[in-house]
Formats: C-alpha cells, structure tokens, sequence
C-alpha cells in the first residue's frame, strides 16, 4: 500500500469514528510528541533509560496499526539536564507545533519549560519528576502519572521513625529538585516534632560532595535521605563512608535506580530507593508482563528497569487518553486523560479527573544489592 492510501484511508478511519482530524502536529497520520531530557551527560541514563520505555509502547501501538491508522512518533532533544537548553528546546518543539510534550526529566528543567507550556496551552505529559511546584496550583495542560516527593519523603520518614531512627540528614541537590525533596522531608519530620540534624549540598551535574560530606557525617545521623542524580547519590555514598559513616542511605526515585546500583557495583548493597512504579521484573503484574515481553523481543541488551517502566506507563497512560479523547486534538486529549477515572492499566492504577490530574499516589521501598539488583 503506498504512502498516500495509507493517509487516505487513517483519515477515513479516525472520521468514521466522530475524530476529526487537528491540524497541530498531524503531520500526514503521525502525532508528533516532543520530549526535552537529559541524553548526555551525569544524568543521561534517566532520559535514556524513560525514552527507551516510552519508544517500546509507541512501537508497538504503530506496529498494531496505531488509532486508526494514526501513529504517534516521539522527537527527542538533549537538554543536558540543564533548565536554559531545556527552555530553548521547548521553544522549538511549540514553534514546530507538536501535538504534546511528553517525558521530560527533572524539576528544574520542566520548570524552565512551564511558562511556555501554560502560554502555548500544550499539553505537557508524564514528567518525570514528583515536584510540588509543578503540581500546585494544578494547570489544565499538566498531568503527572507519578507519586510526588512528599509521598515519598513521608515513606521514607515513617520507615526510618518506625525503626526508631530520628536522626535524619539530608543531601541535596542545589535546586528546585533538592529543594522540593528537602521540604518533603521537613515536612515529614515536623508532623513528628522532629528536623534534620544536618542538610548538605552538591550543585547539580557535579560530583563535588566532599562539603556536604563533611558538614552531614559531623551531624552523627543514623540515615540520610538524598535528594539528587545517581553519579552525585553515588560519590557521596563511596565519601560518606571512607569518612566512617555507618548509617544507611535512602533515595527518592528520581535518582535512577539501576543507574545508581551501576555507579556503586557492589558498595550498592544496603542502599534504599522509594519507588512509584511497579516493581519492572515481576511476571505477577500485567502491565509489568507486557513491558518485560517488549523487552525481550527488542534484545540488544535492553535490560528492564524502573526508569524505563516510568516511560513505558507514561506512554501507555497517553495511549489510553487518545483513545478516549472526543478528538484528535490537544483539547481532545486533555480530555481524554481526564476521563481515565479509577482505570487499572494492567494493575497499576490511574485516576485521572477534571480536578485531579495526579494519576497515582502509590509509593513503595526497595532496596539494591551487591550484584546490581533490586530488591523490594
């Protein structure tokens, strides 16, 4: 079948079913998604590793023959996990009109692209991020498929104070992205008349923690909650202890939990990571099955993890949105995503509403071990 039939008869397809066709982005029969991420750099494994999760569903829906014809192709630009790229990049996708933005990794970096996001009324989708900056006040255009920090933060506090370990540090980022972890442990802290005993930072895409090492380990905690990318997670982990800290190390989800138990080999064992997705190497779980067996087929050492089921979920989430969406249209989809109430995708649960457009609040721990596991 040439390209111009298979044009003509998606059109007919998406018409027969009361979708009109949207100019924006409708490139022929494709729906173009930009997505601004970290590729290069100390945090490109997490725009790697959601891209490749996203591409695995997008693949399979276009393999599937798409809705009605219609395929969604993602355009991916490197921001170097830098706000300033990743504004540029924005402006280029709005100027290029793409039907969504999808999958953007960081806090500071979605923060970066919001103004233009609210000005182009662009839906903006599944970020990777659990910032509360990005979710109060809540933005039409805006959905997170994720847990926020202070779901997890709170986990990780209740965890800790139920062991009876009130001694609590925090290491951080030096930003929107620490900055939101840090208040999510405060907050956590406080609700128990409890505060950190000692805060540390590192500035983000450096590994420059001996400061913060310094300034945490004089603090005696029995835990410290870190707030940032795996290489700094990392090198403060491999410092803290050459300086005699004995206590344990949690991170929140962002900090990318394969590419952090690759960064430590076997000084991996012990360390905890909240997570917000499925555990991605069980065969009990649907949506965990569907993405394991794209895995499988896609071979070339693709390796599940949890980064790229965020992606995967993400791009699955989008899907079932179109699918309900009253057109194929920006609109359409916000919509359509608002429609997804109380909906189990394959065992992980979204609850989307006109007022709601946090998907899920689910939170658990795992823990790494020395052979580059994870374990819950």
């Amino acid at each position: 079948m040439n390209r111009h039939r298979r044009q003509a008869l998606g059109a007919l397809g998406a018409a027969a079913l009361g979708w009109p066709l949207a100019g924006r982005a409708q490139r022929s029969n494709r729906l173009v998604l930009g997505q601004s991420a970290a590729f290069s750099g100390p945090a490109a494994q997490l725009g790697i590793e959601l891209n490749r999760g996203a591409k695995l569903c997008f693949d399979a829906f276009n393999a599937a023959g798409g809705l009605n014809g219609t395929t969604i192709e993602i355009q991916s630009l490197d921001d170097g996990y830098d706000p300033e790229r990743c504004k540029a990049n924005t402006a280029r996708f709005l100027s290029d009109e793409v039907f969504a933005l999808f999958g953007y990794v960081g806090t500071p970096t979605s923060l970066a692209a919001l103004p233009l996001v609210k000005e182009g009324r662009t839906p903006f989708i599944a970020p990777f991020t659990g910032a509360m900056s990005l979710r109060e006040p809540a933005l039409r255009q805006v959905f997170h498929v994720r847990a926020s920090y202070d779901d997890e933060t709170a986990l990780i506090v209740r965890q800790l104070t139920g062991l009876g370990l009130k001694r609590i540090a925090v290491f951080r980022q030096n930003d929107s992205y620490g900055q939101a972890g840090l208040d999510g442990v405060v907050k956590a802290l406080k609700a128990q008349q409890l505060e950190p005993v000692a805060v540390g930072t590192v500035e983000r895409n450096t590994v420059d923690v001996a400061a913060a090492v310094k300034a945490i380990v004089a603090g005696r905690p029995d835990a410290v909650v870190q707030i940032s990318a795996y290489k700094s997670c990392a090198a403060f982990v491999r410092q803290a202890r050459r300086a005699g800290y004995g206590g344990t190390f949690y991170n929140v989800s962002f900090v990318g939990t394969q590419a952090l138990a690759d960064e430590l080999g076997k000084e991996a064992h012990g360390v905890m990571v909240s997570q917000v997705m499925p555990y991605p190497y069980t065969q009990s779980i649907p949506i965990v099955r569907e993405y394991l067996e794209l895995v499988r087929k896609a071979g070339g050492g693709l390796r599940p993890n949890y980064s790229g089921i965020e992606g995967y979920i993400g791009a699955r989430v989008l899907i079932e949105g179109l699918k309900r969406a009253r057109s194929i249209s920006p609109d359409g989809l916000v919509g359509g995503l608002e429609a997804l109430q109380n909906h189990s995708l394959g065992g992980f649960s979204v609850n989307f509403s006109a007022g709601n457009h946090v998907a899920s609040r689910f939170v658990e721990l795992s823990m790494l071990t020395e052979n580059g596991g994870v374990r819950r």
